[in-house]
This record gives C-alpha cells, structure tokens and sequence, in this order.
C-alpha cells in the first residue's frame, strides 16, 4: 500500500505537455531524477485519454520534469484513437515520441483498425498522428502487408 502510495505521488508529476493526466502502473518503478528518467517494470499500463500502452518494461525520458518519450519493450501492446477510429497493436518495442506525435512499432510490428479489420504488418511502423501518415518499412526482402476488404 505504501509503495503504490509513493508510486503515485512521484507520477503526479508526470502529465503531458497539453497537460492531459497520464496514469502508470507497474510493479516495479525506479527514478533517476538527475538523469531525468524512470524505467517501470512488470505488468506496465499507461493511460492518456483513451489512449493504453501496456508492457512489461517501460522507459520514460524527460526534460524539466515533463516525458519527452517513452519507450515499451517486452511484450509491447497498444490502442490507440485517432479521429473516429480505435487501433491496436504490438510489436517488439514502441516508442512514443510526445513532441511529434509520432508512435514507432519496431520488430513484429502490427496494427489493426478495429471499426474496419484493416490491418498493417512489418518490420518498423510509424505513425504521425499530427499529419496523419503511415509508414511501413520491412527489411530482409520481406513485403509490408496490408490487409482490407472491399465491397464489390
């Protein structure tokens, strides 16, 4: 109880630049003020919004005490809204840079678009949700793949 106490106490801290409440959860948490970076452990979720990111390690970078990117690793999952649309995905690492808006999936990267089954594989996937662009790159002479269907 006290250890979730002071967990939350030190997260407080931790709100976005439009400052939109962020909540993290972990079972293991360490802050390294001077450096400015805390890495979470063992069963991570952070909620922004409607936003989730849940894995089992959790690097968040910061600059004055505000997170400028988070990286998940180790069993990495995500949903994620943008505009009308609800999004989930995995991969081996994401990483969230919070200037830009952008969501990196990197190794088994997936992404699924729920309201139409739409569906995105490969080796890196990066998602600028500030213009709204996708990217889809493999390497080692695997194809990118996206799946949807089409009403004829």
């Amino acid at each position: 109880m006290v250890f979730r106490l002071l967990m939350s106490l030190c997260l407080i801290s931790v709100v976005s630049l439009a400052m939109q409440k962020i909540e993290v959860s972990a079972k293991d948490f360490y802050l390294d003020e001077k450096n400015e970076k805390s890495i979470l452990s063992g069963d991570v979720e952070v909620k922004k919004g409607k936003d989730i990111l849940k894995s089992q390690k959790l690097t968040i970078f910061m600059k004055n005490k505000q997170p400028i990117k988070y990286i998940a690793t180790d069993d990495a999952k995500f949903k994620i809204q943008m505009k009308d649309k609800t999004y989930h995905g995995s991969g081996d690492e994401f990483i969230y840079t919070v200037k830009n808006d952008t969501y990196e999936i990197i190794g088994n990267a997936n992404i699924v678009e729920l309201e139409t089954n739409k569906q995105l594989f490969g080796d890196k996937i990066i998602v600028d949700r500030k213009n709204m662009t996708y990217r889809v790159i493999s390497k080692d002479n695997k194809p990118a793949k996206f799946i949807f269907e089409v009403k004829e």
